[in-house]
């Protein structure tokens, strides 16, 4: 093992001196291993296969498959057992092989095992850490096990490479010939031509400071600090999800404006009853019967997605930003209407304390859950999620990006870490 490892650093030494220090350094001895036989072998680690244990080289073909064959440079996150980059480098068109690392004490593991040097020699080859460049580069193959097995360092770029490989397939639930949602969008015409339109918002609270409020666990800490918020000399525009407002109502807090875009949103979520001047911001998916129903001042809102188009060009309304999850739309209304502050409560993206929700009971509002994922929370701890949660995140965190004049704050740190986030000094010191 010792002569492999010394053989393999030697070359990545030579060609990434402070790559081979960082190898060097990781304690393999921690991960535990099992050997994995078939018709060949792999390695097996935390329940999960490296690769196949029959044909290592053939599955490595068959991935690598799904990048064009032409591509003159590919973007590889996660270089197994050495089968993947051999794969690629095979290619006549291939001029560049970007390797990136998702693990680097597993990959420090394999330069003991097996020589690498047939692929660390080639001079098409980068080597570097995943979390070395915050962009996800295309064409790119990511491997599945490595995703899995990504170390913290490497955790926000897996979420990307994650979120990525989903966009497709969210997409394709919301393609603009699903039959579904445009007889929900016919059934709310008469409604979208009476209410107010969103954009009458827009510009409305020029240099304001929002609070955005989800219905992450830590919420349930922050209701007596939403109450006082009335009582600030400035007191900044509450705009809570659906999801939050019956916790919130239940706690004596009313929100200046409920964002609900949702089809699966019910009544539970939006109740009638407690919607008397009560602003709803709303996508034309809700039910005609809820929407119907609400008492207060409804601003009809679309997405900025070819579903909408000839909504867009039938009836022209103000769009809002569409991430996946209605906190994204939220937060954009936030903006648009001009706020330059702008406070995250409730803003999880994570199980704090086992928990999906505040307010209310496991398995109320989403099926109950068992999941190995997780994201780093403030403390840089591992803390449970689902895979959607780190979706959203990933979308998140790219509108932060997008939006440097708006200075954006967390305020608990048992949550997801959000980049371009700051934690605000008051409510999470």
């Amino acid at each position: 093992m010792d002569h492999v490892f010394a053989s393999n650093i030697g070359v990545i030494a030579q060609r990434w001196p402070k790559l081979a220090e960082l190898l060097s350094a990781q304690d393999i001895a921690s991960v535990a291993v099992d050997l994995r036989e078939g018709i060949e072998s792999t390695l097996m680690i935390g329940g999960v296969q490296l690769s196949s244990r029959h044909d290592r080289a053939g599955e490595a073909r068959l991935q690598a498959a799904s990048v064009a064959a032409e591509a003159p440079t590919v973007h590889l996150y996660g270089p197994g057992l050495g089968e993947l980059p051999l794969a690629f480098l095979q290619r006549p068109a291939l001029r560049r092989l970007e390797v990136r690392i998702l693990n680097e004490t597993i990959f420090a593991l394999v330069l003991h095992l097996i020589d690498q040097r047939a692929w660390l020699e080639d001079s098409r080859v980068s080597l570097s850490m995943a979390s070395d460049d915050p962009e996800i580069h295309f064409p790119r193959f990511a491997s599945p096990p490595e995703l899995v097995l990504a170390s913290d360092a490497n955790a926000k770029a897996r979420d990307r490479l994650v979120a990525e490989a989903m966009v497709s397939v969210v997409n394709s639930r919301f393609s603009p010939d699903n039959a579904a949602f445009l007889a929900r969008f016919e059934s709310n015409r008469s409604l979208i031509a009476s209410d107010h339109d969103v954009a009458e918002l827009f510009g409305s609270r020029p240099g304001c400071e929002a609070w955005v409020i989800a219905t992450g666990p830590t919420l349930a800490r922050h209701y007596e600090h939403l109450r006082s918020a009335r009582g600030r000399p400035e007191p900044p525009i509450l705009i809570a999800v659906d999801t939050a407002l019956v916790p919130l109502l239940n706690n004596g807090i009313r929100p200046d404006f409920v964002v609900s875009i949702d089809h699966l949103t019910t009544a539970r979520s939006l109740p009638a009853n407690e919607s008397k001047d009560l602003p709803l911001v709303y996508f034309p998916m809700l039910e005609t019967a809820l929407l119907s129903a609400w008492q207060g001042r409804r601003y009809a809102a679309y997405a900025p997605t070819p579903l909408y188009e000839q909504l867009r060009r039938d009836m022209p309304r103000g769009m809002l930003h569409a991430g996946g999850s209605v906190l994204h739309s939220a937060v954009d209304l936030a903006v648009k209407m001009g706020a330059r502050k702008l406070l995250f409560f409730g803003v999880d993206f994570a199980l704090v304390g086992g928990q999906a929700h505040a307010g209310w009971a496991s398995g109320e509002l989403a099926p109950q859950f068992n999941t190995s994922d997780w994201v780093l929370n403030g403390y840089g701890q591992r803390v449970k999620t689902l895979l959607n949660l780190r979706t959203y995140l990933y979308a998140l965190e790219n509108y932060i990006a997008t939006h440097p004049s708006v200075t954006f704050l967390n305020t608990c740190r048992e949550g997801a870490l959000i980049e371009g986030a700051n934690y605000h000094p008051e409510f999470a010191p």
